[in-house]
């Protein structure tokens, strides 16, 4: 079985949810931006908590972009490319953020407050 035809199996019935009324889509937006919104603030957070860029903050940052490079990646491969594709546009980047925010949220844990 094709990552497509996996992925079409997958989503195609939240497809068809979202075309039953304009309520339904709505909703699926309305959740794609509070996530990517919590994902953004959830960076921004940890970006300033982490303060001025020296050599250990620089590898951190870095390495969340990388997370985050890898979860837009991942989420290119997964998602169906032949419909709904601003809807999973929404939720590639707000996972992609939500990912990198996770990751800075454990290395600061255990890098600043041991």
């Amino acid at each position: 079985m094709k990552i497509e035809e996996l992925s079409n199996s997958v989503f195609y019935p939240l497809k068809t949810w979202t075309d039953e009324s304009t309520g339904n889509w709505n909703m699926l937006i309305g959740i794609s931006f509070v996530l990517l919104i919590v994902g953004v603030i959830l960076i921004y957070v940890f970006y300033k908590k982490m303060g001025a860029a020296d050599e250990r903050t620089i590898q951190i940052s870095l390495k969340g972009a990388l997370i985050m490079l890898y979860g837009v990646i991942l989420c290119d491969i997964i998602f169906p490319k032949e419909y709904m594709w601003q809807i999973f546009f929404l939720f590639k980047y707000s996972l992609a953020f939500i990912a990198s925010g996770i990751y800075l949220a454990f290395r600061y844990k255990k890098d600043f407050l041991n």
